[in-house]
């Protein structure tokens, strides 16, 4: 589904007549195949945010080519991308980044707005994701009114209800308690063996890292292992 192939990217700092070149990520190759849960890991400035920014086409990279679902998206404009994403993407966020004057119903809904879904299909869609996330009591319920583990059960609703099939996440559980982390991760995996939905986490949570069938570890910007974890 994600294929990388010697993707770099750097970028400068300092005035015009005395920029430096801080590179970031260097000669990476990666693929992740379909229904894979993959992770991301190592440690803050080893690259992981901007490896995700890159395959959500949200910066260019210096060097290198991106694929996904088979097309190579490295060139696409930002317009191309903004359609792309809405097809083939969904994105998950440690701080849940909801709309708070909307709803849970409301915010799961807007992608769907977005997209110019009539009004009927919409609550149809919505009314089985609220049921599927177990929130159907907590609809009208705006994000003040919900705890963390709540609120990000809408930001994965909100990511699944247009059905991409990949779900990009950073760092999903850093906002969670551990119980509700362990509920969260339990829901991935559902949602992983029913839909054969592919995640690609950024985490530093090792707890993260042993759910997925493989994780990625970065160090200075480079690929330092990848490696299948045990069976779960």
């Amino acid at each position: 589904m994600i294929k990388v192939e010697k993707l770099s990217h750097s970028f400068f700092v300092g005035k015009k007549n005395n920029r430096q070149e801080v590179s970031v990520l260097k000669d990476i190759n990666l693929e992740v195949g379909k229904g894979e849960i993959v992770s991301i890991i190592g440690r803050s400035g080893s690259g992981k945010s901007t490896l995700l920014n890159l395959m959500s086409g949200y910066i260019k990279p210096t060097e290198g080519d991106i694929f996904i679902a088979g097309e190579r998206v490295t060139d696409y404009k930002e317009s191309v991308w903004a359609e792309f994403r809405s097809d083939h993407l969904g994105f998950i966020f440690q701080s849940f980044q909801l709309i708070p004057s909307m709803t849970a119903y409301q915010n799961i809904e807007l992608p769907l707005v977005m997209k110019g879904v009539p009004e009927k299909e919409r609550e149809s869609r919505v009314n089985a994701m609220l049921d599927k996330v177990g929130l159907n009591e907590f609809r009208e319920h705006y994000p003040s009114e919900l705890s963390g583990g709540q609120q990000q059960r809408v930001s994965v609703a909100r990511a699944l209800i247009v059905q991409p099939p990949i779900i990009l996440a950073d760092e999903p559980t850093g906002s969670l308690d551990q119980e509700t982390e362990k509920e969260l991760l339990g829901f991935i995996q559902e949602l992983n063996k029913e839909e054969n939905i592919t995640f690609v986490i950024i985490t530093h949570d090792e707890e993260v890292a042993r759910m997925a069938d493989r994780t990625i570890r970065l160090e200075d910007g480079r690929l330092a292992a990848d490696r299948e974890v045990a069976a779960r």
